[in-house]
């Protein structure tokens, strides 16, 4: 009988090539599948039933997890028994009954303009990393992007003078993104001033956002980039590489932007997760009404 081992490799696989999913993402169904193993160390993945499923379920709603974190290791185990489906290695899916927990509905956390102002001008200019974090908060803000994608833009991707960059997004799906009029000079000062007395190691060559040694920059430095503007901006709310994604996009919607376009511009497979800045801006509607109506 095959082991965990063995069909977690043909997994990885069918997550790969069938799927086309991100390496971020199919090592999150990997850790997925081994948090069920470790629950059922003496037991083949074919062998678990539908209570040995629900009792896992259990044990992660007993150890804290929230809603959210339990819906998303649930959707890994899914997409494994799917898969075990899809290679007749079973016949009945022990998963298919059970449903995401209930979760409720936050909407992102944004920056207004005042505070991305802030945290333009709480960069040390005079550091030598200071036009390239400049670059970073004008392209992350000016695109919307996610920060992998971010981290892996090329300068080969850049169309500068026709407004536009090229995106490789989630599943390595392409797609163009404007680029406005502040992120293109930022990106120009940085590229011709800073960047171009750098020398980047042989894997970095074509990558635009380096690091001191030449080397691509990791999401995590991003992460790390964008907490210390915050702090030193004096910038309560907690936010991440995403809050500018997610500023970006309320922008544009609460401009009139077409619902579509910004899809698009996202990167969003589905309309309907674009829709979440229209119930920002109708909830931005509703706390205005009731601080300002007088019958409120």
């Amino acid at each position: 009988m095959k082991n965990w081992d063995q069909y977690t490799k043909g997994f990885r696989s069918y997550l790969k090539i069938e799927r086309s999913l991100s390496q971020n993402t199919v090592e999150n169904y990997l850790r997925d599948v081994e948090k069920l193993h470790g629950c059922h160390p003496h037991a083949s993945p074919l062998e678990l039933t539908e209570t040995n499923i629900r009792d896992f379920i259990y044990q992660l709603h007993d150890i804290g997890l929230s809603a959210t974190s339990q819906n998303r290791i649930l959707s890994g185990i899914k997409a494994f028994y799917k898969f075990l489906m899809l290679e007749d290695y079973i016949q009945n899916d022990p998963t298919h009954l059970f449903e995401s927990a209930r979760t409720e509905r936050k909407f992102p956390e944004t920056l207004s303009n005042e505070e991305i102002e802030l945290l333009i001008g709480a960069i040390d200019l005079s550091k030598p990393e200071g036009e390239r974090n400049k670059a970073i908060i004008e392209t992350l803000y000016g695109c919307g992007l996610r920060v992998s994608e971010l981290v892996g833009l090329r300068i080969s991707d850049l169309h500068l003078n026709e407004g536009f960059i090229r995106v490789i997004g989630k599943g390595d799906k392409q797609r163009l993104v404007p680029i406005g009029a502040a992120a293109i000079k930022q990106i120009n000062i940085y590229k011709n001033e800073v960047r171009v007395h750098q020398t980047p190691k042989p894997e970095s060559r074509d990558i635009l956002f380096l690091n001191r040694n030449g080397k691509q920059l990791t999401r995590v430095m991003i992460f790390t980039i964008i907490k210390r503007l915050a702090v030193a901006a004096n910038i309560q709310k907690n936010i991440s590489p995403h809050t500018l994604r997610h500023s970006f996009a309320t922008e544009l919607v609460q401009r009139g932007a077409d619902l579509r376009a910004v899809q698009e511009m996202l990167g969003h497979e589905s309309i309907t997760t674009t829709e979440i800045y229209t119930h920002i801006e109708k909830q931005d509607l509703r706390d205005a009404i009731i601080q300002f109506h007088p019958r409120s």
